[in-house]
């Protein structure tokens, strides 16, 4: 029998031997397949494409093949803002390009700046006269903001045209953690600072509600201005005062109220659409479908328009998504990540640098970072400014600061320079079920936080001290940036948010402009010539699929923790040990098995167990496969 378990084990590790190979050869054979330079297609003579099934974005998230490959669904299509501009811009002066067609109907939106941003370069293309069809089965506002900029916009039968505006209800609460008998520590700097208010309150508080409408108000009148000017007769006030009334002149029908109130200039299907686009760019001749036209899609557009790479480089880093301690990006901004981004940048030869931000901030620490690591570019003498897209607040402002000249769009937001830190404690629901605690302190910081007993006087003061010294610094960084005293910037400061019109006023931004406009500044200040500089996106070259072959081999930090740089960090992280200890005690409590020698009052580390270096990737999973050759 021993030596029939034994045949046995050896045959099901041979088996699973030859499944690891298979995966290995098929993983191995999918990186290649994917990191491959992809085949330019010709460009066909017809339409421009952009058919948009995703969302715009200032930098698309990496996509890692391992875990869309286990996933049950296919991650969003996420367009890069620049690209689709460059695109326009480009199909404009080409004369293989008869008309530029937009197909929105899985389109799920974007920033209003980076909508603008293609709605410009939509106008370039009709500026030289060349007519851009839009199609959807229904619009929202991000959609229709491009589709106003079109020459014809059409709407299938079955769909119409809905224009909500900005705004809507935030859930709070205060009452639910006062029902769990939840503490929820707030320390915060800024009357406006209201991002902890839902933990707070029940409701909006009117600081609060003032800073909200005022910004809301500003970017709604630039949505309908912007539409106004492309498209005159769309009746915005009619769909968006009465739209009950407006729907049901027209019997309910949301296609033909959509065209009643000049939101659309034809109804009509998918097929009906292409058939007029063939009409003015060609037909496809090597499809019978209906409504097919000739046209070249997007990528293949892009890959037969490559960006410049003649004269001077001027280097462009992208801060994108919520600032985060780590590695972390592309798609979100890992402080480690795009300082070393900035860091590897010193030693290239490079003219200039933006800093091209869409980010509502984050970690104070991550900010940080990113900000001396700029610092070491401007120590080299290079002139620097700095872009803001949809967002640039809080963090996102830190990050500006050393920039020379701040350029934003009016629909930005930015501002919201303020500190603030939220811990929660359960001393309250933990003595509800009747456990407590007790035990002796050598120093009122001794053994804080306590999950039981809670925090304690010295505890709060403290972690409100550094916050208010991060809010003083903030000030400080953002009067030497922008020329004011403390008290000044203090007084637009408080954790409020501004659009970029009022932020200009203020004197927080310097001047409207987008990527370009601020790539075009630094040349200027570097005194190259038209012609005699490129724009080089640092990281933008990365391996999208770099992830996977970490996930194969096994990365050294992979679980390493995040870094803790003030006091409420070391408070978050102390109780977050602390409750990793409880239920490892709980769990010892019912899990053990027979006599136990265990000491309560000996230092136990609570922190997770790591993996080793030398246990992670395919070979350790090999051994541990073949492991019961070893009995």
């Amino acid at each position: 029998m021993d030596f029939a378990r034994k045949v046995w084990k050896l045959l099901v590790a041979i088996k699973d031997g030859l499944a690891l190979a298979f995966l290995l050869l098929f993983f191995i054979g999918l990186f290649g397949i994917l990191s491959a330079r992809p085949h330019v297609a010709p460009v066909a003579e017809g339409a421009l494409l952009l058919k948009l099934d995703g969302h715009v974005v200032e930098e698309p998230a990496a996509i890692d093949p391992l875990q869309t490959l286990l996933s049950s669904e296919l991650p969003t299509h996420e367009y890069r803002a620049r690209d689709l501009a460059r695109a326009l811009r480009r199909a404009a002066t080409d004369a293989r390009i008869k008309a530029v067609v937009l197909d929105l109907s899985r389109f799920t939106g974007g920033g209003q700046v980076h909508m603008q941003e293609i709605a410009a370069a939509l106008d370039t293309v009709r500026a030289a006269k060349k007519p851009v069809l839009s199609y959807a089965l229904a619009y929202s506002d991000d959609a229709y903001l491009l589709a106003a900029h079109s020459s014809e916009v059409w709407v299938d039968p079955m769909g119409g045209a809905y224009i909500t505006g900005p705004g809507g209800y935030t859930v709070y609460y205060r009452q639910l953690l006062d029902r769990l008998k939840i503490n929820y520590h707030v320390y915060r700097v800024g009357t406006y600072k209201d991002y902890v208010e839902p933990y707070l309150r029940n409701n909006q508080s009117d600081e609060a509600r003032t800073a909200r409408k005022a910004l809301l108000d500003a970017l709604w009148q630039d949505w309908q201005d912007d539409v106004a000017k492309a498209r005159p007769k769309a009746n915005i006030k009619l769909v968006t005062g009465d739209p009950v009334g407006w729907l049901k002149a027209a019997g309910g029908d949301s296609a033909a109220a959509a065209k009643a109130a000049g939101l659309v200039d034809s109804i009509g299907t998918r097929a009906e659409f292409g058939d007029r686009v063939a009409a003015l760019a060609g037909k496809d001749t090597t499809s019978t479908l209906p409504g097919v036209f000739a046209h070249t899609g997007l990528a293949t557009w892009l890959a037969a328009n490559p960006e410049p790479q003649t004269g001077k480089p001027i280097g462009v880093v992208t801060i994108a998504g919520a600032i985060v301690d780590g590695k972390a990006g592309p798609g979100s901004a890992g402080g480690d990540r795009i300082a070393r981004l900035l860091d590897e940048a010193l030693s290239e030869d490079l003219a200039g640098l933006v800093i091209r931000i869409d980010s509502p901030g984050g970690s104070v620490l991550a900010s940080e970072m990113i900000r001396t690591a700029i610092l070491r570019h401007k120590a080299k003498g290079i002139p620097i400014a700095v872009s803001m897209a949809n967002l640039a607040a809080s963090g996102g402002y830190w990050v500006s600061t050393p920039g020379q000249r701040i350029f934003a769009e009016p629909g930005t937001i930015t501002g919201s320079i303020g500190i603030l830190a939220a811990i929660p404690s359960f001393e309250k629901v933990l003595a509800n079920y009747g456990v407590t605690g007790d035990g002796v302190r050598t120093t009122p910081l001794s053994g804080q936080p306590d999950v039981i007993t809670g925090f304690t006087p010295e505890v709060d003061a403290m972690i409100q001290a550094g916050i208010e010294n991060g809010y003083a610094r903030f000030i400080g960084l953002v009067g030497k940036a922008r020329g004011k005293t403390p008290e000044q910037v203090d007084a637009i400061a408080q954790g409020r948010v501004w659009d970029g019109g009022t932020a200009r006023q203020l004197g927080l931004v310097d001047q409207f402009g987008g990527l370009e406009d601020a790539v075009a500044w630094v040349a200027r200040q570097a005194k190259l010539e038209d012609g005699a500089w490129h724009a080089v996106y640092l990281g933008g070259d990365a391996n999208p699929y770099a992830s996977l072959l970490e996930r194969l081999r096994g990365s050294d930090d992979e679980d390493a923790p995040e870094a803790v740089a003030d006091f409420a960090g070391i408070v978050a992280a102390r109780q977050q040990d602390d409750l990793a200890r409880a239920f490892s005690q709980f769990e010892r409590m019912f899990g053990a098995r027979g006599a136990q020698a265990l000491c309560i009052d000996c230092p136990v580390s609570a922190a997770p167990q790591r993996r080793d270096s030398a246990g992670q990737g395919w070979v350790a999973l090999a051994g541990r496969i073949f492991a019961p050759l070893r009995d």
